[in-house]
């Protein structure tokens, strides 16, 4: 099971820059320009790193946190709630872990809810 959401992974993220590739223009001038200075011009640079890691990675890692939250909320368990939950959450012992609306969560429904919020946040990758 585990490699088959493997290659779905796989899939999901080499599929549309693969896509985007193959409507790019051509460059017709590509055999013409000298080579890269391999002392001087580096593949990752300063702007490299600023961009994915500052960037993309705050926006997806804003992103990944409000669809965490948002989906706990629509299951009843309030951002707020959260503090402090996850010694009763993760204890399979106990059975009854409250959400903000007073119902109780059986360790079972708390384990789909919780692989529900990680489903979730497989898109944003």
């Amino acid at each position: 099971s585990s490699g088959i959401n493997a290659e779905y992974g796989d899939l999901g993220t080499d599929l549309w820059p693969a896509i985007s590739l193959a409507y790019e223009k051509a460059e017709s001038d590509i055999m013409m320009r000298q080579p890269r200075d391999p002392q001087g011009d580096r593949l990752v640079n300063e702007r490299l790193i600023s961009v994915s890691y500052g960037q993309i990675g705050m926006i997806q890692a804003s992103a990944g946190f409000f669809v965490y939250f948002v989906n706990m909320a629509e299951n009843g368990i309030r951002p707020s709630h959260l503090i402090g939950l996850r010694s009763q959450w993760d204890d399979s012992e106990f059975d009854c872990v409250e959400d903000s609306y007073g119902q109780q969560w059986s360790y079972a429904d708390r384990k789909v809810l919780e692989y529900t919020c990680h489903s979730a946040l497989i898109p944003l990758l």
